[in-house]
């Protein structure tokens, strides 16, 4: 029965005001969600539910992953704990028998760990970012254990802290200007590209064009842009729609150098709707195999052009997350009040915003009217051939 379910097709039948991908890929970090707990012992159904009622789906994901991480650990790591073989059998009297001492054992075991695979030996770092994550992880479970009435004592006030940079204390990494301009010369004309890099993008040119022009100039997040639709833009207001974390709509006003852009890839490049798979024929941004981009072919793409505009190698370059970083910090240098760029880029704490520092009041149109990226390369390059 449980075959026959995975071989099926999911249907969203959706009388909601998001479009159907955007509900899709809800479902299927919610069906994720599920997997993971059917993988865990079922004492554990307290936790789940605080997790759904709580915390956003992707945290909630990532919380089942470092239980499910740390039970497996406890099997490999801790028979004197639970002789189970799998996580679903490890008993609640086996959590009985667990000390504040051992979570701490068990994140100083998360700093540096190998996995052996079937052709390589996987060694793995963490560092302090993400083992703040896994312990809080698993101190909401023991704490959920403990008010559920599982536990006797609550064992957390033991778990040693971990220290995670302040706000200010974090080097913010983004491109500058002359970079950004680098990296859309690169996007325009294919200078710095391989052979073989050359000859993608020869296909794809104005599609990357448009992609690095909505990041860096709304900041927007991968999954906001993996996520775009043509029906998310409505170029006659002026205007396109983003669904945000929290099941927040945002809708953004277009300038003319995102608007010129867009418009010519969907004009001259992307594929007709017969070249693209059904289910992805609203997708904005398309593959060369005719479907929506994944969130990873947009990173890599990132990733390649802001190594050239920062002119090291590809390993080097940035991620969508610092193309948002680039977007805040140029909006902060051009004097736009932090307040105007915490809407923007949708920061639930100003703190966040203050990171990129600045201080003037101004509005969300008046933000990416002065953030014509296109416009500035084009003038500078009549200006150098002014100067010839």
């Amino acid at each position: 029965m449980d075959e026959e379910k995975k071989t099926k097709i999911v249907k969203v039948h959706n009388k909601s005001s998001k479009p159907d991908n955007v509900v899709k890929k809800e479902h299927d970090i919610v069906a994720e969600c599920a997997a993971l707990e059917r993988e865990l012992p079922g004492f554990l159904r307290g936790y789940f539910s605080y997790l759904r009622g709580n915390v956003l789906p992707m945290t909630r994901r990532a919380y089942l992953f470092d239980v499910r991480f740390f039970c497996h650990y406890l099997i490999t790591e801790r028979p004197d704990i639970t002789p189970a073989k799998e996580p679903k059998d490890i008993k609640l009297s086996d959590f009985a028998l667990i000390q504040a001492v051992d979570i701490n054992m068990f994140i100083d075991f998360c700093r540096h760990y190998e996995k052996e695979g079937e052709k390589a030996i996987y060694v793995y770092e963490n560092g302090n970012k993400t083992l703040a994550r896994k312990k809080s992880s698993v101190s909401v479970l023991f704490k959920q254990l403990y008010r559920d009435g599982l536990l006797e004592k609550n064992i957390t006030d033991g778990f040693d802290p971990i220290r995670v940079p302040k706000p200010g204390e974090r080097e913010i990494k983004a491109l500058q200007d002359n970079e950004v301009m680098l990296m859309l010369d690169a996007v325009s004309t294919g200078v710095g590209l391989t052979g073989k890099e050359h000859d993608y993008w020869e296909k794809t040119k104005k599609r990357d064009k448009a992609i690095l022009m909505l990041f860096i100039t709304y900041g927007l997040r991968i999954s906001e842009l993996q996520q775009l639709n043509i029906s998310s833009f409505n170029f006659n207001r002026g205007e396109f729609k983003i669904y945000r974390k929290r099941d927040k709509e945002s809708v953004m006003p277009l300038n003319d150098s995102v608007t010129e852009v867009v418009l010519d890839y969907i004009n001259n490049e992307r594929p007709k709707d017969d070249q693209i798979v059904e289910e992805h024929q609203d997708a904005l941004f398309i593959s060369l195999q005719g479907k929506r981009m994944t969130e990873r072919s947009i990173r890599e793409l990132s990733k390649k052009y802001t190594s050239i505009g920062m002119q090291v190698s590809r390993n080097a370059g940035y991620s969508p997350h610092k193309l948002r970083a680039t977007a805040a910090t140029s909006l902060i240098v051009r004097g736009n009040s932090i307040f105007d760029v915490q809407q923007l880029l949708d920061h639930e704490q100003v703190t966040t915003t203050q990171l990129y520092a600045a201080h003037k009041m101004n509005t969300k149109r008046d933000l990416v009217r002065g953030m014509e990226w296109e416009k500035e390369r084009k003038e500078g390059q009549s200006s150098d051939d002014d100067d010839k």
